[in-house]
């Protein structure tokens, strides 16, 4: 490794927004062909270092330093020029524009003064076999599934040849076998001499693909250390203590049902799909991308339309389509995509923390503002929500804290069933053992949880029962002891159709859910 020329180092970076220290005397050093593994809590400021790096903000001091020459990154343009590229966490592509025009945003190959469509495409697609995804460059964007946007983003990433690749997160959304194909492609950028900056919460990616991390803890880079260290010692210097347990469910006893689904169909998205959720339960649901896990949990709660069966709270049956009901019910939702569907990014924590018991808190018109500003200041406390005051904007948050800003609202409106979708992706593992802890506390006082989860060694840790869906139904439910990484897959491949009917099977799905989507919130119907 020492042989091996350095390409970016970055000298005692300091950064500051209003009431916060987001850096602190900050040093990191990337080399030509290697994974550096970016590691940190939620809030830690890796964030904020990788959006200097790609012009987003500057620092208020220290040094940035690219083929041993100080430069200045005043915006995208001066980082591209640079040879640097980031894949953030959060997708920056145009949802009405294809593949290819997202793909080549700003630089589409011409020909006579005109776009070439024709090698804008023929390129896109290149760069989509490269990363191993099956998509049309003339696929518009918002037909697309989280999964498959990601692998663009990453084709747009190569499209630039960049010598310094930084990826936020890349896995969050990805399947085992995506990640497969994913780190093969990190590992022969690597041997092209492509420097990667890579930035994962899963600690078990670190030892097999990196090669050094250094740790960033409050705003400070607090050790550069092998990318073969311990789990335990990396978790030890992340969040500045040891984590004894990583999953700590703590089981009472069952109650009576509190959430029962019985033959919820929707045509081909999902069919016959029956469950309950007891008073005191964590109920996961598992299965591979493209199962229906999400559209169940989103026909639970109202979002989303269904033909046939019912749902019902303690015995009382919900009306179809109706979240407003859901919510009279008792039932919240935490959605995978936060942001564009849990939170209002322009508006303070107070105001998020509140929304969902707005109405209550009106009387005659008027809010009770003071009220509600305190129950706010009790939830966040509770959560450890870093933040500079509830006045400051959600959308300046860390993901892990705008999480728990979602996860708050419906503490706050004392819901009995909460279905949690991907409630820990992009969290680190000191905040995630906190969203654990607070399951237990919910299920201690008699709440329902109904988690859907793609990571296999949260839904067995934290689950009393795990229902695996595979191709829209309920392949089967397996008690805490039964459930078992290989029974767990066994099940959710058990009524897989060939590879090429499920991928389209796959992709129809998310057409259908995105065009109904559209069409609700185009009524203005949604209600979270």
């Amino acid at each position: 490794m020492s042989d091996q020329a350095e390409l970016l180092r970055i000298e005692g970076i300091r950064k500051t927004f209003p009431g916060v220290v987001a850096l602190d005397s900050v040093d990191f050093d990337l080399r030509r062909g290697e994974v550096h593994v970016l590691l940190g809590e939620n809030g830690a400021g890796k964030s904020t270092l990788i959006k200097m790096l790609s012009g987003a903000y500057r620092p208020d001091s220290g040094r940035i330093v690219v083929d041993g020459e100080e430069v200045r990154i005043h915006g995208a343009q001066d980082a591209e020029r640079l040879g640097i590229a980031t894949i953030y966490q959060e997708f920056n592509l145009v949802p009405d524009l294809t593949v290819a025009e997202n793909i080549f945003l700003g630089r589409q190959p011409r020909r006579f003064g005109l776009v070439d469509r024709k090698k804008m495409e023929s390129d896109a697609e290149e760069l989509l076999k490269r990363v191993g995804v099956r998509v049309s460059p003339r696929a518009k964007v918002r037909e697309l599934g989280i999964a498959r946007l990601q692998m663009v983003e990453i084709a747009k990433a190569l499209s630039l040849d960049a010598r310094v690749l930084i990826m936020d997160e890349p896995t969050a959304v990805l399947t085992s076998e995506e990640v497969d194909k994913l780190f093969a492609i990190v590992r022969t950028l690597r041997e092209d001499g492509v420097g990667i900056v890579f930035i994962t919460h899963h600690l078990d990616e670190i030892a097999a693909l990196g090669d050094r991390v250094t740790v960033l803890r409050d705003g400070r880079s607090v050790r550069q250390v092998p990318a073969s260290t311990p789990e335990d010692e990396l978790v030890r210097l992340m969040v500045g203590r040891s984590i004894e347990q990583q999953y700590p469910r703590q089981r009472p006893d069952a109650g009576p049902p509190l959430l029962s689904v019985k033959g919820l169909t929707r045509d081909g998205v999902f069919h016959d799909v029956s469950f309950e959720v007891r008073a005191g339960e964590v109920v996961g649901l598992a299965g591979l991308v493209g199962a229906g896990r999400t559209e169940v949990a989103r026909a639970v709660f109202g979002a989303d339309p269904y033909d046939a069966g019912s749902v019902g709270v303690r015995g009382e049956r919900l009306p179809r389509h109706d979240v407003n009901a859901a919510m009279g019910a008792g039932i919240g939702l935490v959605p995978e995509d936060r942001k564009g569907q849990g939170l209002l990014l322009d508006a303070s924590v107070r105001e998020n923390l509140g929304l969902v018991t707005l109405r209550s808190a009106t009387r005659a018109g008027l809010v009770d503002l003071k009220g509600q500003a305190r129950d706010a200041a009790r939830i966040a406390e509770q959560l450890k929500v870093r933040m500079a005051g509830l006045g400051q904007h959600v959308r300046t948050l860390s993901g892990g804290n705008q999480q728990k800003v979602v996860i708050g609202k419906w503490l706050l409106a004392d819901v009995k069933v909460l279905i949690l979708d991907e409630p820990t992706r992009g969290i680190d593992v000191g905040a995630k053992v906190e969203i654990y802890q607070l399951i237990n506390e919910l299920t201690a006082s008699g709440h329902a949880v109904l988690m859907i989860s793609s990571d296999l060694p949260e839904v067995l840790g934290m689950s009393d029962r795990v229902l695996v869906m595979a191709q829209g139904r309920i392949a089967g439910e397996l008690t805490a002891d039964e459930a078992t990484q290989d029974a767990v897959m066994a099940l959710a491949v058990s009524t897989a159709a060939p590879a090429e009917e499920a991928r389209e099977a796959h992709e129809a799905h998310e057409a259908l859910d995105t065009n109904v989507r559209n069409e609700e919130e185009a009524e203005g119907s949604r209600g979270h």
